[in-house]
């Protein structure tokens, strides 16, 4: 049963219940990334830790090599990661419909508050408050329990380990555009040769049914090329602001590795000098951003809406999203051969003891850096380190806790 002939491996149309579990359904993949949307705060990092908590450890939906190699994966696309992880558990479960309806619950809540937030105020004051502080020390121990919980199972012996230290000094000591990727790219291959005799065969992955064929893969990466190409062209050809804007939006999202933060200078060029908003303008949904919970991506719902209303917000988030979408859908069925390849595993290994050192090093810097200022700090962050690992509470009520506690710490003498 496992050893499928090429035919079905080629077209992933069907698959034995075994290969291939029940999906949760659509309502529920809805909801479960809904209240995902609702409380991932602290950026791609710890959106990744929170998803490791509610797919992984509480629901099982898939196990943690799956979800390391898909994070692998999506590190090596350009794009919002943690978005495109949420795509593809959503793919994996429920197909095309799945992975739609596991990114509109995920983006659905900050993209409604930054809208609403572009017709309500014009400054962001709400980057200063008190419980936007306690927020961040959620991040801190939900990115410490995922950097534990992986290191455990990714990096179990001294080489791996060794290699995991080396990309956290690497991240964090070269912070480019293309690091990360360049970093993966490396460790793949270091895998490929260290491990090739066994590293990385300690475990055999668990059997992946894929419902994309090869063809609709190749379809959507071809599409992806296309729109990038041809956008920049149409724009020139037609004047049409939607089209402009989309034009800007889908580049954005094309070419930008590295996550949110590292889309902005890029928006900010095209947008300000453009004439679509000013200098100020730009920075108060920036500010915003950091206040809400999800991708920081939907930063581009707040720019459309800024510049063109409701219509600007829709154009603006649907565009900025869609590079992500393709790319998942056009590499997720190829990604099934990669990584049952005994060749690829070597790789693999070393890609995921890769992760745990840049998720190790982005809980340092940002989330530690801009979170932990004092000693009270740190005591908060341990509390809510252990009633997530200890206590076994679910996410959203350490966020809650979270808010309050720095609501409390705002208090103390010297906040």
């Amino acid at each position: 049963m496992q050893q499928s002939s090429q035919t079905e491996q080629e077209t992933n149309s069907q698959s034995s219940p075994a290969e291939a579990p029940a999906s949760p359904g659509l309502w529920k993949l809805f909801t479960v990334a809904l209240r995902l949307g609702l409380t991932s705060f602290g950026g791609p990092a710890a959106h990744l830790g929170y998803f490791r908590q509610e797919y992984v450890v509480r629901r099982r939906w898939i196990d943690e090599r799956t979800y390391a190699d898909l994070v692998a994966l999506c590190q090596f696309l350009p794009g919002p990661a943690s978005s495109q992880v949420g795509m593809g558990i959503g793919l994996l479960r429920g197909g095309i419909a799945g992975a739609l309806t596991a990114w509109l619950g995920f983006t659905l809540p900050s993209v409604l508050a930054l809208t609403l937030f572009a017709f309500a105020v014009q400054g962001g004051a709400a980057a200063s408050s008190p419980w936007l502080h306690g927020l961040k020390l959620v991040a801190v121990a939900v990115v410490a329990q995922a950097v534990i919980g992986m290191g455990a199972k990714l990096a179990p012996d001294r080489s791996r380990r060794t290699l995991a230290l080396l990309a956290a000094a690497a991240a964090l000591l070269w912070q480019a555009p293309y690091s990360q990727v360049a970093l993966i790219a490396a460790a793949g291959l270091f895998g490929l040769w260290a491990f090739r005799s066994g590293g990385a065969q300690q475990e055999a992955p668990a059997s992946l049914h894929i419902p994309v064929s090869r063809r609709a893969g190749a379809v959507s990466l071809g599409l992806f090329f296309v729109l990038l190409i041809g956008l920049p062209w149409l724009r020139t050809a037609v004047d049409n602001p939607s089209l402009a804007l989309f034009d800007i939006m889908y580049r954005a999202g094309s070419l930008v590795f590295g996550g949110g933060h590292v889309v902005l200078p890029l928006l900010d060029r095209e947008l300000v000098p453009g004439g679509w908003m000013n200098s100020e303008t730009f920075l108060a949904g920036y500010g915003a951003a950091q206040a809400v919970p999800g991708p920081l991506f939907t930063f581009a719902s707040y720019l459309g809406a800024a510049a063109m209303g409701w219509q600007g917000a829709v154009v603006a988030t649907l565009a900025i999203f869609l590079p992500a979408f393709l790319l998942i859908l056009g590499a997720l069925p190829f990604w099934a051969d990669l990584r049952t390849s005994p060749r690829a595993q070597g790789a693999l290994a070393g890609i995921n003891a890769a992760v745990v050192g840049i998720l190790l090093a982005a809980w340092y810097q940002p989330i530690w850096m801009t979170a932990v200022l004092r000693p009270a700090d740190f005591a908060a962050a341990a509390l809510l380190y252990g009633m997530l690992e200890f206590w076994k509470l679910p996410p959203w009520v350490v966020v809650i806790a979270g808010a309050l506690l720095g609501s409390g710490l705002g208090y103390l003498p010297g906040a």
